[in-house]
């Protein structure tokens, strides 16, 4: 079950050459550094993003501080949709995991070009509700499986969808620090840290500075629950 995205077809490849074309020239592109806040929770919605190189996180904190990794958005995705439809607040935060190129496109021009193309529209519906049922799935594993099961799966997940081969196995190509993926998993950074020390242990993957790679993929799925 995937912890962070559903069919991992971001919005722009849904769309047409005309509309991608037309999307893609609606804003300005901007450059930002590797962790960087490009949006805010609670901030005023005035505009979205279209990301074309580059992957960022969509965060929640809580009251206590512990900051939740909900989301990855990378090439091709929109972000800050909904708030800047529905002219509300920021419902989370996205930082930049890496270098990012992304078009800047003001709400307005957002939603002129959606109500111009009803099927660019009808296209970013799917997009939204491929969301809403990757976040009930997320729920569920939460409350279901264990922090070894849900770690299992999400190494499984992303060596799968943003992965390359390497001589070693699969390198998962997000630069993911363990404090983020203990947040995608809901647990802490210790326990995530001990768990990883396991894996390596046991020969399942090889760690390096903000780089993981997925050596033994059948125990992962053993441990996930789906082999």
């Amino acid at each position: 079950m995937p912890l962070l995205t559903d069919d991992h077809v971001p919005y722009l490849a849904r769309l047409s050459e005309a509309d991608r074309v037309a999307l893609t020239t609606a804003g300005t592109e901007l450059r930002y550094p590797a962790r960087t806040v490009v949006l805010t929770k609670g901030e005023p919605s005035s505009h979205v993003l279209l990301v074309r190189e580059g992957w960022l996180k969509v965060t929640d904190d809580s009251r206590n501080g512990y900051e939740s990794l909900l989301a990855l958005r990378g090439p091709g995705d929109v972000i800050g949709e909904s708030a800047a439809l529905h002219g509300t607040p920021r419902s989370a935060s996205v930082t930049t995991l890496e270098p990012v190129k992304a078009v800047v496109i003001a709400a307005d021009r957002f939603t002129a070009f959606l109500d111009a193309r009803p099927e660019a529209a009808r296209r970013l519906m799917a997009v939204l509700t491929d969301r809403m049922r990757a976040g009930d799935r997320k729920r569920l594993e939460l409350a279901a499986c264990s922090v070894r099961e849900r770690l299992a799966r999400l190494l499984l997940e992303l060596a799968e969808n943003h992965g390359e081969r390497v001589p070693e196995g699969v390198r998962i190509r997000v630069p993911l620090t363990q404090q983020e993926i203990a947040g995608a998993v809901g647990s802490s950074r210790e326990s995530v840290t001990r768990l990883l020390r396991n894996l390596r242990e046991r020969g399942c993957v090889t760690t390096h500075r903000q780089a993981l790679v997925v050596v033994r993929p059948e125990v992962l799925r053993r441990m996930g629950g789906s082999a």
